[in-house]
């Protein structure tokens, strides 16, 4: 009965977001929490940018990035 429209987000599969936090980008590329926070500690403006306190993964920059290394 109620007609209000929610707010909810909604939920996005990772494939299809902009920015991963650490966690989610370590689900996505298989690579360590541990390691993704240094890479993106070392790598900051090119493919992470910090949100206060956290550090977001820019997918498609942190994929060219790893279409062009040879190790991680």
């Amino acid at each position: 009965m109620n007609d209000i429209p929610t707010t909810e987000n909604p939920v996005l599969p990772l494939s299809e977001k902009y920015a991963l936090t650490i966690k989610e980008a370590a689900i996505y590329f298989n690579i360590g929490n541990k390691k993704l926070r240094r890479l993106a500690e070392e790598n900051l403006g090119r493919f992470a940018v910090e949100s206060g306190n956290r550090f977001l993964i820019i997918r498609p920059k942190f994929e060219q990035f790893l279409a062009q290394s040879t190790t991680v």
